[in-house]
């Protein structure tokens, strides 16, 4: 249920979108150029003006033309002469001004929608990110967003185009109605060439599309998986498998350069036999004195202008739709609802003690598929208590609940009595620190990793947690102490220094329940005693989970509880769970991981 919830609506990538999806994202985007309204108004009169100074330049030759042959007034020459250059530096003007307008708009719009769809995306639930490839959500915060910033320019731009064709054959109209109709037969012939054109490209412009994002992917998942590829020794396999991703890039790239390639002939035949049409029809009356020679002159450069806004709607139509496109795929994360979000008159949880309740829980990740089923399980303030089971039992999901990571199905779960679903979710958090198996650092220095959860955190602070975990030595023994940058996913650090980092962050946040998630599986023995004692300066006077498969770990625990099948099988100390004989003692009698 959870996930048909969310997947529903998403729509594929390369569908063409329907007229009714493109105006309801018009209008959805509309509101991010609201506050820019202004400077949009701006650079649409901008627009206008440069498209009317475009229309007029052939009226002005036609005046000047005019004016010499034959010879007339040289005043006339003149003035037709400064008109033409008025007109061009207003142009010029009017050109520079929508252009800078219109960016600034773009980007403010770009940067907005960014904004938005990282933030939203930070409130979706976990269930949406572990069935959404990171590839996706970056395509989607990335490419769609900037996408969506040429549809702003595209837009303006084509109502543009759509002001200089009328006063192209306004201008043609008014001059010689005629030889103006003549001159536009061609034009019906040019639209159907458009049209075909348009569809046939289409599918091939998406196949582009779909296929840079196959080579994008495959790159991204042979750098982060090199490790495991130059240990098993299968660069040659991936580089045949890359190379059959990126000729085929290369294939559906080159079909759509040949057919962008066979439009601009097209247009070309069709304005020259319309230039053609012009001159012989024009020099016909010229000679019959039906007509000037400037006019002649104006409508031949008139044709030579008239097929460029109409070639530039229909190659806008195919970019509208593909930002189209990409604007259902933004507003459709946009529109997702959080499934954990606050309920209405959630309150903000008081300082705890600690204490936490199962009562009759019950959870599935897929409906109709148990994970939990009927847990019962009460921690008293300060205790420690250990989970343990083989893989599948449900240890993670049930600490993932108390986290409100999701929330159950059936029963409660509670702390200090508070029903964890009854109040705000970050005043929850602020008291619960989860310590992963491998721990995840952030860009920036260790302080700032330190202090993450806590940024108000003073260096004094940041300085005792870490001489509280036994982290402060190995970081004053680096070249910049505590400033020193962690690079990606910290990997100038080793698996105990990430992990002692982890516990010293968690320390400084102060927490009342710490949530351990096998937090020494993957440090050697002798890194595990150290970030052991770290952990038992974290865990003092606090209420600890702790997810463990390696039994030798939790021997310690005030209480072990033993889960199989999503349902509690046994619990007590290591001692009466060995002395029971039950599904503890198996497990830790094979020595296996549980």
């Amino acid at each position: 249920m959870r996930m048909g919830r969310l997947a529903r609506g998403l729509a594929p990538d390369g569908e063409r979108p329907s007229r009714g999806d493109t105006y309801r994202v018009v209008a959805r985007l509309m509101g991010y150029v609201a506050p820019y309204r202004t400077l949009s108004l701006i650079s649409l009169a901008a627009m206008v003006v440069y498209a009317v100074s475009e229309v007029a330049t052939p009226w002005f030759i036609k005046d000047a033309v005019d004016s010499v042959v034959p010879p007339q007034s040289s005043s006339d020459l003149a003035t037709a002469m400064v008109l033409m250059v008025v007109s061009a530096a207003v142009g010029y003007a009017a050109n520079y001004l929508h252009l800078v307008t219109l960016s600034r708009v773009g980007q403010n719009l770009l940067t907005g929608l960014r904004t938005s769809t990282f933030n939203h995306m930070q409130q979706l639930s976990l269930s949406y990110f572990q069935r959404t490839e990171v590839g996706s959500n970056m395509s989607r915060v990335q490419n769609d967003v900037q996408q969506l910033q040429e549809f702003l320019s595209i837009f303006v731009l084509s109502m543009g185009d759509v002001v200089r064709l009328v006063g192209f054959v306004i201008a043609m109209l008014l001059m010689k109605w005629d030889l103006a109709l003549v001159t536009m037969g061609v034009i019906p012939v040019l639209f159907l060439i458009m049209v075909f054109w348009q569809r046939i490209s289409w599918k091939h412009f998406m196949d582009v599309r779909r296929n840079i994002a196959s080579v994008n992917s495959a790159l991204q998942e042979n750098i982060s998986g090199v490790r495991v590829i130059q240990s098993l020794h299968r660069q040659d396999a991936n580089l045949r498998q890359f190379d059959q991703v990126n000729r085929r890039y290369l294939e559906t790239s080159l079909t759509s350069t040949r057919l962008s390639s066979a439009l601009n002939p097209s247009v070309e035949l069709l304005t020259a036999v319309a230039t053609a049409l012009v001159i012989v029809l024009g020099g016909i009356m010229v000679l019959r004195d039906d007509l000037a020679v400037g006019t002649l002159v104006a409508f031949a450069l008139y044709v030579q202008r008239l097929f460029d806004p109409i070639r530039s709607l229909t190659m806008h139509y195919g970019q509208l739709q593909r930002a189209t496109t990409s604007g259902q795929h933004i507003f459709e994360i946009l529109d997702l609802e959080p499934e954990i979000v606050d309920n209405p008159g959630a309150r903000d949880l008081p300082p705890l003690t600690g204490r936490v309740s199962f009562d009759h829980v019950g959870f599935s990740y897929v409906e109709g598929v148990r994970v939990l089923d009927g847990i019962n399980l009460e921690v008293s303030p300060g205790q420690k208590v250990a989970l343990v089971g083989p893989t599948g039992a449900g240890k993670t999901t049930l600490a993932s609940l108390l986290s409100r990571l999701y929330d159950v199905d059936t029963g409660r779960v509670t702390v200090d009595g508070h029903d964890v679903r009854e109040v705000r979710r970050s005043s929850l958090n602020r008291q619960i620190s989860v310590v992963p198996q491998e721990p995840f650092l952030f860009s920036g220095d260790i302080r700032e990793n330190i202090r993450y959860s806590r940024p108000d955190a003073t260096s004094r602070e940041v300085e005792e947690a870490a001489r509280a975990v036994g982290a402060h030595d190995f970081i004053a023994g680096m070249e910049h102490g505590y400033d020193t940058v962690v690079e990606e996913r910290g990997v100038n650090l080793s698996p105990g220094q990430r992990q002692l980092i982890s516990l010293a962050r968690a320390l400084v946040g102060d927490p009342r329940i710490v949530i351990l998630d096998e937090a020494t599986a993957t440090v050697d023995s002798q890194t595990e005693a150290l970030v052991q004692r770290g952990l038992a300066t974290v865990l003092q006077d606090r209420t600890a989970l702790i997810i463990a498969h390696r039994l030798s770990t939790v021997q310690g625990a005030d209480r072990i509880v033993v889960l199989d099948r999503g349902r509690v099988a046994e619990e007590g100390t290591h001692q009466e769970l060995m002395e029971a004989g039950g599904l503890y003692a198996r497990l830790y009698a094979l020595g296996r991981e549980a």
